[in-house]
């Protein structure tokens, strides 16, 4: 039963990073916000940004690739960690309020650590 539960959240996780993805490309000026005004090529961000969560998604649907799909959303969650808890202190979070800043930084631990036990579950098959 239990390994059924991870087996279902592996293809949840896959199809939230698939739609995130997909989202960059069709309303890319949604993640403008969230790029560091200290980096140039917001845009192209933006776009490799989706492209990887896309990638790291479909690599989890592809058994023989669950492992790195999972390990990519790992590392992808960590790149983006800085950005949601700068969201926090800020006085304009990307988000669009504080309270929603609070919500999406557990969210992305959540993320990390359901990437994790799914690499750990497949890297035993």
């Amino acid at each position: 039963m239990k390994t059924k539960i991870w087996i279902a959240l592996k293809y949840i996780l896959a199809l939230f990073l698939i739609y995130g993805g997909v989202q960059h490309f069709l309303k890319p000026e949604f993640y403008l916000a969230f790029v560091p005004d200290f980096l140039f090529a917001k845009m192209l961000i933006i776009y490799a940004s989706g492209f990887l969560e896309i990638l790291f998604g479909v690599l989890l649907l592809i058994p023989k690739y669950s492992y790195y799909g999972a390990l990519g959303i790992i590392a992808l969650m960590l790149i983006f960690l800085p950005i949601h808890i700068g969201d926090i202190f800020s006085d304009t979070p990307a988000i669009g309020s504080t309270k929603a800043a609070y919500i999406r930084l557990p969210i992305q631990f959540l993320l990390i650590w359901i990437s994790w036990k799914v690499s750990q579950m497949v890297k035993k098959d």
